[in-house]
């Protein structure tokens, strides 16, 4: 097995990435293991971000790392809150979700079902080392639209709002098998693999 640093404290990340992972001999360790703090996430963009979370993550611990850096962008809201997915309503941590959702709920309150529309954004970037020059950078679109009403309980972040088109439901009602075949972390991930294939 390769023993790879997740840089993230992410548990609903974790879960997704190793479940798809594992079946590559790849050990996914969160960073926490190594007690390696969050990043200063001071990037204007998911790539910045997910480069910079590598990079701290490498430096850290002297193992290959991978990042994720995804959010939700809104189009009647200018792409909003984007790289700002995870901390919108202000908080940060397991009790952000809810109250990330009830924000953009209201934020949305008068914007008719039609104009809802909205997509998952996801850069999972892999790093050798801290001085990797040419890291692996992945990338993947999950195009929906954002509900009224929270519905389902998988998932996680903004899932329960995610209307999926292509399975008539919210992202959180879908098994997990079903949402990392088809999510924006699924392709950008199912890249990576395509890329770690012929890169090593």
């Amino acid at each position: 097995m390769r023993k790879v640093i997740l840089a993230s404290g992410n548990k609903g990340k974790l879960i997704e990435l190793q479940a798809i992972l594992k079946q590559k001999d790849v050990l996914l360790v969160p960073q926490s293991e190594f007690s390696v703090v969050d990043a200063d996430e001071t990037g204007l963009s998911f790539v910045e971000n997910a480069l910079i979370k590598a990079r701290h993550a490498c430096l850290a611990t002297g193992l290959p790392a991978i990042s994720d850096d995804s959010g939700i962008e809104v189009d009647a809201l200018g792409g909003e809150p984007g790289i700002y997915s995870a901390r919108y309503a202000g908080s940060h941590g397991p009790a952000a979700d809810k109250e990330n959702n009830t924000k953009l709920l209201h934020e949305l309150r008068d914007i008719p079902e039609a104009e809802r529309t909205a997509r998952f954004q996801c850069v999972i970037t892999y790093m050798r080392h801290d001085k990797d020059p040419m890291p692996l950078i992945c990338q993947g679109t999950w195009e929906g639209r954002i509900l009224f009403a929270e519905e389902g309980a998988n998932g996680f972040g903004y899932d329960p709002l995610f209307y999926v088109p292509s399975h008539g439901c919210a992202s959180a009602l879908l098994d997990p098998a079903t949402k990392n075949a088809i999510s924006h972390r699924g392709q950008a991930l199912a890249q990576l693999l395509e890329c770690w294939n012929s890169h090593h």
